[in-house]
Order: C-alpha cells, then sequence, then structure tokens
C-alpha cells in the first residue's frame, strides 16, 4: 500500500497481481514520474547505485560524497518507491532506470559496470594517466557534462599507438566506450576514478540556504489576514458587478483585454492582480461561462456564489485557497506573450499547466520549513527559494523556476504569506488541513464595521472593512477612490444617480446615509441627492421605436438639436413628445452619456424603476467537502491492494510452469533477463501468423517494444512485446 501511495500510477487501472504491479513499476513512463519526485541527492543515490551495480549498502554509502545518515534515509526512499531493490547479493537498482537518467548533467552512471566494454577499477587510473594533457581535458569535460559526447572525425576502432587526436586516444583506451550511431558515453568506473573514488566532487546533501530575516510572528499573521479579507471582498464586488453587467466570452475563450483593465481600475489593483482575483474565482467554482439574457456567451456568477457570499469570511476564503492550492491554472502568464507571440488572456482555456499544483505546494512546503520569527529577506529570498526549489525538483523544466516565484507571489495576494513568511493558517494550508486554517485565520481577520463617517467634500471614510451589506449598498451609491487602512468612497452625481436607477428614491438614499454615518450627514452632499433627484425622471423614454417626453420643453429641445446625438434619430412630435429611431436599450445609455437622467415610462404613464436582473450561471456539480479527495484516493488504495493480493492468492494456486505464458509474467521474465545479461528463448508469432522461437539476448524494453541480440539474425532486432507468446531461459 505504500508503494501505491507513493506512486499514484500504478493503480489506474488496479493490476491483477503482483508481478502486473512489478512489471508496471518498470515501465519508462513511471519510473519518469518517479525520478521526477526525487530531490539531488535522492538522484545521486540512485547515480552511485548505478556505478556501483550490485553493492551493499555500506558500499554504496562509501562512494556517495554526503553525510552517512542522510544518504541511507535516501536509499530507503528509493526502496519504498521500488526504484532499487533487495536481491539476495545486494541492494540493485531497478530495469530501466539507468536509461531514465541517462544524460542527466553531474551524473556518473553511463555504462553497466556489467558490460565487458568497461574497464576494470584497476586499469582505469593506469590509463588515464598515459593521457596526454589534451585527452585529460577532453575526459573531464565530458565528465561534466553528463558523460555522453559524439566521435566526429575520430575513428571508433584504433590502438593506443595509433591515436592521432585526443579523442581517439580515449576511444582506444575504452574511457569513452563507443555506442549506437556516433555517440560515446564515459563509464562509471572512469567516472569514480577522475572524482576520487566518489561520485561527485562536491558534496551532494548541501541544500541552498533561504535568505531570511526576522519579523514579528504577529505582524505576519496581521499582514496574512488583512490580505485574505482583501482577496474575499474582491472576489464579491466582481462577481455582483458581473450578475449585472457580464462581460462577453472571446471567440477563442477567455476574457478580453478591456474588461481586464475595466476590472482592474474598478478593483484598484494592477492587470495580473486583477487576473488572479477572476482565476481563483473561476478555480473555485464561483464563476462560469453561460448565455446572458440576449443569449450571448458571457462570464456570470455561478448559483455557488450566492451560498459563498453568505459565508463567514474564514470559510469563504478556504474555498478560495483551496481551489487556487489544487488549481492548474497560471495567472501569472495572463499578459505574456506564447512562443507563437499571441497573448494569454485571462480565463483562457489553454492557460493551465499540469506543473502548477506542484509548484505551489513545493513553495508552500519551504516557506514552512522557515522557524517562527524568520520571513523571506527583501530582495534575496524568493531568488533562494527558486534555488530551493530546483535543488529539490532538479528534473523539472526551467519553466517550474517561474511556477515556483509566481506560487509565492500569489500566496502574498491571498493571504496564504504574509511579509514573506507564513503564518499559522498558512501553515494549515500547507498541510492541507484547511478547517485548520480557516479557525486560525479568523481570530485574526480585521474586524467589520457598519458606519462611515462623512465629510463636506462629499467623501465618506470607512474606518475599517465594512459589514457585506452596507458595502454592497455604498458601493451602488458610491465610487471607491482609494484602499488602504481606511476605504475612502466619492459621492458624484453619477454615482447617486446609479443608486436612483436601483429603484432607490432620495428618501431612501437619505436614510441610509443617515443610518451608517456617525456624524450627520453634510449638506453639501443632501444638496448633490436632492439635484440629481430633482433632474432624474424629467425625461421619459417609451417605444415608438421609441419616445421621449418631458415637461421641461427646453431641455427636450437641446436633447434634440444636440449634435451628439444625431445618430438616435430625434425629432420633435411637440414641445414635450419626441420620437427616436433607436430602440430603447440603445437610448437609455446614450441620454445618460449626454447627461440626461431619463427613465422608463409604462403604458399606463407610470414611471418603472428596477434594478436589473441578476443573472447566474450553473455552477459545477459534483463538488466535495474538504478531505473527500484525500478519503477516496485512500480507498481507491485499500481496493487496489486487495485486489492484487487477491490476484497473488489465485496465483499461487496454479501448477507451476517452467515458461512464462502471462504477459506480465513474461515482461517479468525479460526484464530480469536484461538485467543479468542473460540468453532467453521467446516464443514470437510473425506477421504470417507463424509461431516460432527465437533465442535472443533482450536489451531494452519501452514502449511495448523488445530490443534485443537475435541470435539466429546476428543482429539487433525489435520484437513486439504483444506478440511473445513465452520466454524461457536458454
Amino acid at each position: 500500500m505504500a508503494l501505491l501511495r507513493a506512486r499514484p500510477d500504478l493503480a489506474t487501472p488496479a493490476p491483477q497481481d503482483s508481478s502486473q504491479l512489478a512489471s508496471r513499476a518498470a515501465t519508462r513512463s513511471s519510473i519518469h514520474r518517479a525520478l521526477d519526485g526525487l530531490d539531488h541527492l535522492e538522484l545521486s543515490v540512485l547515480d552511485a547505485l548505478l556505478v556501483a551495480g550490485q553493492t551493499t549498502p555500506e558500499g554504496l554509502i562509501s562512494i556517495v560524497r554526503a553525510d552517512p545518515q542522510r544518504t541511507a534515509a535516501a536509499l530507503q526512499h528509493l526502496l519504498d518507491l521500488a526504484l532499487a531493490w533487495e536481491s539476495p547479493g545486494g541492494v540493485r537498482a531497478l530495469a530501466g532506470v539507468a536509461d531514465a537518467m541517462r544524460g542527466m548533467p553531474g551524473l556518473v552512471s553511463g555504462l553497466r559496470p556489467s558490460s565487458p566494454d568497461a574497464p576494470g577499477p584497476a586499469d582505469v587510473a593506469a590509463r588515464i594517466a598515459e593521457l596526454s594533457p589534451a585527452a585529460t581535458a577532453m575526459l573531464r569535460h565530458v565528465d561534466a557534462h553528463g558523460g555522453e559526447g559524439t566521435t566526429g572525425s575520430a575513428r571508433r576502432t584504433v590502438s593506443p599507438a595509433e591515436a592521432r587526436t585526443p579523442a581517439e586516444e580515449l576511444i582506444s583506451r575504452r574511457l569513452l566506450v563507443p555506442r549506437d550511431g556516433d555517440s560515446v558515453v564515459l563509464p562509471g568506473e572512469v567516472g569514480l576514478a577522475l572524482r576520487g573514488g566518489r561520485t561527485t566532487a562536491e558534496p551532494v546533501d548541501d541544500v541552498p540556504d533561504l535568505a531570511t530575516s526576522p519579523r514579528e510572528p504577529a505582524l505576519v499573521a496581521r499582514t496574512a489576514a488583512g490580505a485574505a479579507f482583501d482577496v474575499v471582498r474582491r472576489v464579491e464586488l466582481v462577481l455582483d458587478h458581473w450578475g449585472v453587467q457580464p462581460p462577453s466570452v472571446l471567440r477563442s475563450g477567455g476574457l478580453a483585454v478591456r474588461d481586464l483593465r475595466a476590472l482592474a481600475r474598478e478593483l484598484h489593483v494592477d492587470e495580473p492582480g486583477a487576473a488572479l482575483v477572476v482565476e481563483v474565482a473561476l478555480a473555485a467554482g464561483l464563476v462560469a461561462e453561460a448565455v446572458d439574457a440576449d443569449g450571448s456567451p458571457a462570464w456570470l456568477p455561478t448559483d455557488e456564489f450566492d451560498v459563498w457570499s453568505g459565508r463567514p469570511v474564514a470559510e469563504r476564503w478556504t474555498r478560495l485557497v483551496g481551489a487556487w492550492l489544487a488549481s492548474s491554472r497560471v495567472p501569472s502568464l495572463v499578459g505574456s506573450r506564447d512562443p507563437a507571440g499571441k497573448a494569454w488572456n485571462a480565463l483562457a482555456p489553454e492557460l493551465s499547466s499540469g506543473l502548477a499544483e506542484e509548484a505551489r505546494r513545493l513553495a508552500l512546503e519551504v516557506l514552512a520549513q522557515l522557524p517562527d520569527g524568520e520571513v523571506l529577506a527583501a530582495g534575496t529570498g524568493i531568488p533562494s527559494l527558486v534555488q530551493r526549489a530546483r535543488w529539490l525538483r532538479p528534473r523539472r523544466p526551467t519553466v517550474f523556476a517561474d511556477l515556483v516565484t509566481a506560487a509565492v507571489t500569489e500566496a502574498a495576494v491571498l493571504g496564504v504569506s504574509g511579509a514573506g513568511g507564513l503564518p499559522p493558517s498558512g501553515r494549515h494550508v500547507a498541510a492541507d488541513d484547511l478547517a485548520a486554517a480557516a479557525e486560525a485565520i479568523d481570530q485574526h481577520l480585521p474586524s467589520p464595521v457598519e458606519h462611515v463617517l462623512l465629510q463636506a467634500d462629499l467623501t465618506a471614510v470607512a474606518p475599517g472593512p465594512l459589514e457585506t451589506e452596507v458595502a454592497r449598498r455604498l458601493h451602488l451609491l458610491a465610487d471607491v477612490e482609494s484602499r488602504g487602512g481606511a476605504t475612502v468612497y466619492r459621492f458624484t452625481a453619477g454615482s447617486v444617480r446609479r443608486g436612483l436607477d436601483a429603484g432607490w428614491s432620495a428618501a431612501e438614499v437619505r436614510d441610509f446615509l443617515s443610518s451608517v454615518s456617525q456624524t450627520p450627514v453634510p449638506q453639501p452632499l443632501e444638496f448633490l441627492v436632492d439635484d440629481v433627484a430633482r433632474t432624474f425622471g424629467s425625461v421619459r423614454v417609451g417605444h415608438a421605436e421609441a419616445f421621449l417626453r418631458s415637461d421641461d420643453e427646453a431641455a427636450l429641445a437641446a436633447l434634440v438639436h444636440d449634435p451628439r446625438g444625431r445618430s438616435l434619430g430625434l425629432r420633435l412630435l411637440a414641445p414635450t413628445v419626441a420620437i427616436a429611431t433607436s430602440p430603447l436599450d440603445v437610448l437609455l445609455p446614450r441620454l445618460r452619456e449626454l447627461g440626461a437622467a431619463p427613465v422608463v415610462e409604462a403604458a399606463d404613464g407610470t414611471v418603472r424603476v428596477s434594478r436589473p436582473d441578476l443573472l447566474r450561471a450553473r455552477g459545477r456539480r459534483g463538488r466535495r467537502p474538504a478531505g473527500a479527495v484525500e478519503a477516496r484516493r485512500a480507498a481507491e488504495v485499500q481496493a487496489v491492494a486487495t485486489a492484487i493480493r487477491a490476484g497473488d492468492r489465485a496465483g499461487s494456486s496454479r501448477p507451476a510452469t517452467a515458461e512464462s505464458t502471462t504477459p506480465s509474467g513474461a515482461l517479468a521474465a525479460l526484464r530480469e533477463a536484461i538485467e543479468a545479461g542473460s540468453t532467453v528463448v521467446i516464443g514470437y508469432v510473425d506477421n504470417h501468423g507463424a509461431t516460432g522461437e527465437r533465442v535472443v539476448d533482450p536489451r531494452r524494453l519501452d514502449g511495448g517494444r523488445l530490443a534485443a541480440y537475435d541470435h539466429r539474425a546476428d543482429d539487433v532486432r525489435e520484437f513486439a512485446v504483444h506478440r511473445i507468446t513465452g520466454v524461457r531461459r536458454a
């Protein structure tokens, strides 16, 4: 079960028995997945095992330049991952590991010691001493660059006396061994000799240090809590706005650049910050692509948003953070360009990476290693963390470092980290305990207030985070001018008219302002509300295509003769009535742009003022509560282990045969032959359907093909694995 948990790809689909599990663990793709999760020390220990061949743990530890205890722990981890196994003669690397690791810089396992082409350890030092300075420099260069090279114009079959170039000196003395084509490899024994009997010249367990500075834990917790509250409020503001005026979906998918810029201005953040907000909302299932009232594709809040917005702030935050941590989305790419020169748009379907989740979890894991009172140093802290991540995952591509850097930045914006360190809530997030994270951050979240301070300059100052309902109403009546420790709202004619458009009356606006203000409503603000209310509805719009009616003849005539309104097709029918050729949904916003404050008049002459209907998309179904995914994985591992044990019991009841006829048994026998370098007889079905036997020396097994030396053809041939009917020893 430990193996299935460590390498989950082995459990899908469930193996029939242990032999099939072992065969699957030795496949190329599975080995690469396991190697990708190893750090530099573990890869170096595995590399040393390939060089040493079958050896004892003590012998392996002696050639690794690292602390013996850490080396022993790394070896045990390799055994747990089934990348190495204990045979009666000692520890051995799994077949296929050597091919998977070939070409990695800094490794010396270019050739198996059991190959007859490799020189013995006693001869290596003498052969190196015979080299010219140029050949010695070339040998060390090949050793420092992965242990592989090409022959170029050098002859492959030449004696030491006839060698004319440094390459020929090395080839003639078998210090570089020719392979297929024009490639040459450095034998492991030669690498050991060049490095003083060790696999590396430098210690392989030196973990890069993190650049840190002292910081009060209380400050870290307060900073993270403030950022957490801000991101929750910003998601709420975005989706409230999109519920009324949803942005359209691009033809290629995603959010238009102009909509992202407008959102950034609305939230008072930069465009990358706005992209992170909407991407996290998408990952949390709070926004989705749907159709608006006109049937056009648009980005709308889901029905889950209404449930989410009613939860406590701490629970809303953990919903966002949990979705971000498990998401494959890469918001940091928004605004940049792909290799083809196309700009990345927020919410685009292709804006994802399979490495994003691993990068975030690794970044939090490294941050969690910092003791309380220590945070990443300004300027040098993040680069040092990236260096640590490269040591922990050396096989990952270079883009992985960019993802780690972005993860640290995003964690600070989302309130997972604060001031360069992890508070208790962030450590719980790193441990995947979101319930504990909510409890830890709740005590540090700023207490919401229900009042503002109205000022005579038509502004309102909120001395802290406002209650959700108060913030929504105030956001409808005023525009945010600045954010910080206190949020400043400004009242304008347009913002007050926005409230009246939503169905408020002047009396309701004044009552609301009086109820939330700790001071009397300033006279200039009362005048502003009265002036807007006095002009509000003075022009009424109906259907003609549309008509305009106003008791103010001068105001109506000014609108009709305004040059900016020529495209509306306005024409006076009477001093107080005009008609328009433009539809109502076009006429209303254009009249507002011209400075009017029109309202819609019904057929009976009454005024219709209402807030637009809130639009919602259907939320993603089947969301599981926290911990359900881990519980399901544990149950799957248990079920697979039970199935393997049942298959083993069934296999033990069958009579023993001298020939492997099952596919898993044939693969296991072939892998054993590759490791031992032995000869086997395979039953093989040719292209004509005839079954025959071939005497072969298996060399490599990969991608459903067996490469082996065929004794009958006297050449290396490839055989399709599915056509092999049986394997037995020669």
